[in-house]
């Protein structure tokens, strides 16, 4: 509780700026309050926004250029900010007044910088009160779905498809196959082109896998631009089958920017002795092979270079 005070009271620092007089006061009750206080001192007023621009002006100032830097009236101040400039102008002139002049207007500008920061807590409070709830809901959100969910792709997150696949490897269930699919040149995007891109490649990605799959497949992104996956009692040349369709949909995408594609790698889990741990090594050498072949095939290189070509056109 300490921290959140402390931060909300930063925030009162750093938000003000932001404010202005139509922000903080009802105008129409300021215009009004200064125009019967005009008349009630013979005096002539004009209140200024922070920068000089001209808010409410009782009497002839037709004249009068505020310089708000060297000649700043006086300040209506906010947490340190000057939100306003009171210009006060004694159409008396009686020097036997002046002090009580200069004493009710320092205190009438007491009285406006207290409402202006009273109104301005009230209204960064619910603010702030609204974002923390946000906050404190999508923390309760992430608790509850982000231990098995991915934020950025939906698949199962690396912990909780690890737990999946210890509970396919204690049910004993043979055969499993076990596959590694990994992003080509996602680095790259994510170097030359950003975080946005990369994050881009790795949805569009994650998309097809998703796609291809069928219901009974676990899924899980294991890393920044890897994915595992497990196909429990798996039939003959489902592996096979399920990786081309993946490597064909990618290379099917049509994006303006990005040229979507994947190695991957597959084994078999035929015996329960195996250990699934040491078959996604297995696998992800198989993708690793996959992974040269690819990007040393006919076409590869042309395909990427294009997408580079109008990225930089």
């Amino acid at each position: 509780m300490e921290n959140q005070v402390k931060t909300l009271e930063q925030r009162f620092k750093d938000h003000i700026k932001n404010y202005n007089l139509s922000s903080l006061y009802e105008m129409n009750e300021v215009r009004n309050y200064l125009k019967n206080l005009a008349t009630a001192l013979d005096i002539k007023i004009l209140l200024t926004e922070r920068h000089g621009e001209r808010a409410v002006v009782i009497g002839d100032f037709d004249r009068f250029i505020p310089d708000v830097v060297h000649s700043p009236g006086r300040k209506i101040k906010v947490y340190e900010r000057t939100i306003g400039h009171l210009y006060v102008v004694d159409v008396c002139e009686r020097p036997d007044r002046k002090e009580h002049m200069d004493d009710l207007l320092d205190s009438i500008v007491e009285q406006f910088a207290y409402q202006a920061m009273m109104s301005f807590r009230a209204e960064e409070t619910l603010i702030y009160a609204e974002e923390l709830e946000e906050s404190l809901e999508k923390e309760r959100y992430q608790v509850k779905h982000a231990e098995k969910k991915d934020a950025l792709t939906g698949t199962l997150t690396r912990n909780y498809f690890t737990n999946r696949m210890n509970v396919v490897e204690r049910s004993f269930l043979v055969p499993v196959a076990v596959i590694c699919f990994n992003i080509n040149d996602w680095k790259y995007i994510n170097t030359n082109y950003g975080e946005e891109e990369s994050d881009r490649l790795i949805k569009i990605v994650a998309s097809i896998i998703k796609k291809e799959a069928k219901p009974e497949y676990i899924i899980g992104r294991v890393e920044g631009d890897v994915f595992h996956v497990l196909i429990p009692m798996a039939e003959e040349g489902e592996a096979y089958e399920y990786c081309r369709k993946v490597q064909a949909q990618c290379l099917k995408f049509e994006d303006p920017i990005l040229a979507p594609s994947v190695a991957c790698g597959f084994i078999h889990k035929t015996n329960i002795e195996e250990k699934m741990s040491e078959l996604f090594s297995d696998a992800e050498y198989e993708m690793l092979q996959n992974k040269i072949e690819m990007k040393s095939s006919q076409g590869y290189l042309e395909r990427l270079e294009k997408r580079m070509s109008q990225i930089t056109e």
